[in-house]
Order: structure tokens, then sequence, then C-alpha cells
């Protein structure tokens, strides 16, 4: 496995870098540029977007014939990174969760009609889109099988009932993707659905506060009530529900990592220029040795984190699902985001606390990552089963 970026990729990763410094960064020093849930204000976030997209940097994901820049998941991973590192990043060049994780599920899955009514203006980014899956107890979260939101078919359409929650962008989002229970079978019981906010039979019952920050349209409870769906609006084939999930869930967790790799890098770089600056006891506070022990550990972490992202990125563009490098990087990355967040702020000491810099902010969100798309400890599990069933083989060069 050969990690040398292209010539292509790397142009293009140096040229994002430069965008997020130089245009998107800037904004955060600005109250005037947040909305009310700490995000990117949305008519500054448009006219943003206008930039990125006259700079041919938007949508790096998406193929070149919908408007993409056609990247697979190892040239994803660099450019993500350097977009990550700012708070406003992801979303200003459309590569934010959750329209990312839908719009690959969409490319890779949909039909050519779907693609086009369903798929194209997430791309434009005229619409925002929400994955409608996890529900309230004793539904289904971490394991699918629990799943309590029925869809039954009357003719050539499909009647949906039940609950989801802590869906994200539900508030904003144009178009869903829903899973739903068609049969009990244990494998083969789910399938995915493709609705509108506009179709009548399903409300939002409430933004679920959270600690914050929120991306747009925050964390909804929804209600279905005889939602009608059309059966030419089904994704996949009934009962590849599941598989749907899988795909997008596998891509999605990765991008986070991506993502996360870059904030932690922007925190480490907050707190090494406060302690390039700031004196102690006579002395720089990078030249203590207790200072250098934390910021070498937090970088090593890091670089771990980048290569087993990149082994996992690598692993999907073979076509491998690659959940074993998935789940390991999803684990350490997510973790480390939360260490690199939290040494910058110590290094900091009371200006990190503080709102005079992004890290509390950043402390905020980070304490998400080691629960969004699928906690620490189910990760583990998954990684001790592959173990168990694979014993040495579980670390053979593949």
């Amino acid at each position: 496995m050969d990690f040398t970026l292209s010539p292509e990729v790397d142009a293009l990763r140096r040229r994002i870098r430069d965008f997020t410094e130089t245009r998107i960064i800037p904004l955060e020093a600005d109250p005037d540029s947040w909305d009310e849930h700490e995000n990117i204000r949305l008519d500054l976030l448009e006219e943003v977007r206008a930039e990125v997209k006259a700079q041919g940097l938007w949508a790096p994901q998406m193929p070149r014939e919908r408007g993409g820049l056609g990247l697979g998941v190892a040239g994803m991973a660099a450019c993500y990174e350097e977009m990550g590192r700012s708070l406003f990043g992801p979303v200003s060049f459309n590569c934010a969760a959750p329209d990312d994780g839908n719009m690959i599920l969409l490319e890779r899955v949909g039909t050519e009609a779907q693609k086009d009514r369903w798929l194209d203006p997430i791309i434009e980014g005229r619409v925002r889109s929400a994955f409608a899956m996890t529900e309230p107890a004793p539904g289904s979260g971490s394991d699918p099988s629990m799943m309590l939101t029925t869809a039954e078919r009357d003719g050539d359409h499909w009647r949906i009932n039940g609950r989801k929650w802590f869906i994200t962008g539900g508030a904003e989002a144009r178009h869903f993707i829903l899973v739903a229970r068609t049969s009990d079978d244990e494998r083969r019981g789910l399938t995915a659905f493709l609705f509108d906010a506009d179709q009548p039979g399903w409300e939002i019952e409430r933004r679920i506060p959270i600690m914050g920050p929120e991306e747009h349209g925050g964390h909804c409870e929804l209600r279905f009530d005889d939602l009608v769906i059309p059966d030419d609006q089904r994704l996949m084939e009934v009962g590849e529900g599941l598989k749907a999930t899988q795909i997008r869930l596998g891509t999605a967790r990765l991008t986070h990592c991506m993502r996360w790799l870059g904030m932690a890098q922007r925190a480490m770089s907050i707190a090494a220029d406060y302690v390039r600056d700031r004196e102690s006891f006579g002395q720089k506070l990078h030249e203590h040795e207790g200072v250098q022990w934390m910021l070498g550990e937090v970088a090593m972490a890091i670089e771990v984190g980048r290569l087993l992202t990149m082994r996992a990125a690598w692993r999907l563009d073979q076509g491998d699902f690659a959940r074993q490098d998935v789940s390991m990087a999803k684990i350490h990355v997510s973790e480390t985001l939360h260490k690199a967040v939290d040494t910058a702020i110590q290094l900091c000491g009371a200006r990190g606390y503080s709102k005079d810099t992004p890290l509390e902010w950043m402390y905020r969100y980070a304490r998400q990552a080691r629960l969004v798309d699928g906690a620490s400890e189910v990760h583990k599990m998954v990684l001790a089963r592959l173990y168990m069933e694979e014993q040495h083989d579980f670390w053979s060069w593949r």
C-alpha cells in the first residue's frame, strides 16, 4: 500500500487547504458569521459555497458527470482532512454529514431515475437531506434488528408508521432516506425508501436539545402516521435495507474520521501557537519537558489515525467493505479527536476554556464522536468477533 498522493490529488488538496485557511477560517472570528445553533449562518454559507463552486472545489466525492470532482476514497481522505480544519469547512464544500453519506449511497445504489430526482439536487446544494434509521427505545439504535418502524405494502405503495429520533439535519432536510421493517426476516427484514419533506403523513415532533454545537437542521424526533411512499421510491430491493445501511455507514464512518483528523490538527495548531509564545518560569512553554510529552503524544496519535484511515480508504477503493479497518479507524480517531482538543485546552489554560478560541466549541463537538455512527464499544465488539473468527489471520497482509 503506497499512500503517496497523485500529483492531481495533491494539487487539489493544497487548493482546498489554501481556500480553507484564507477564506473560511477567518469567518469563525466574526460573531456575525454564526447562527443561533452555533454553525455558519445559512446566507453566508450560500455565499461561500458559490465561491467554492467558482474555484472548482465543489463536491469532490461525486462523479464528474454529476458535477463533482470524481475522487476515490483515498483522495477524499486527504482533501476532507484539509477542509476539516475549519468548523465551517466540510459544509462549505458539500462534504458534511449527513448529505455526504446520503450522496455516496444514492450514487452507488440508486437507479438513474432516482439519481436524477433525489441525488442531483443534493449534489448541487439546492436541498439538504437526512437519513432516518435510529429509533427511541425499545426500537433500533446500534442494533438495526430491533427496528419497530414498519412499511406495509398497499398495492404499488407502502404505508409507513413509527418513530425515529436523533435524525441529523431533519429540520432543514427536503430529501430523506428512511429504513423501515418490511418483514420479520432476521437478515432481510428491512427496506430503504426515499421521501421528501412535502409528502403528508409525517411530522417533526421536536428538535432535540443537545450539548451542541449542531449541524444545520439539528437532531430531530420524527413521527410517521400512514406516510404513503410509491414503490418507485424504494431504494434497492425489498429486504435490502440492512445492506443499504452497511453501504452508507461504511464510508460515512470513515469520512467522519477524515474530517475529525483535520479538526484534531487545528486544535493542536492553536495550542502550538500559544506554547511557542507563552513564557512560564523563565522558559517558553514549549521548552518544558512535560509540554513536549503532551504535544508528542497527540502528534503520534493523529498520525496513527491518519494511517488507519488511509488504509481503510485504500481497501474501500479496492471494493472491500473494510469493516475491520473502518471500525479500528472510527475508534482510534474519535478518541484522538477528544484527546487532541482536551490537550489543547489544557495547554492554553483559561484561554482555551474561554470562547476566545474555538477549542471549547470543538470540545463539545468532540464528545459526540465516540457515539455517532456506532459507539466505540460496538466497534470493539465487531473487532472482537472478527478476531475470534480469524485468530492469527486477523493481522494478515490482505
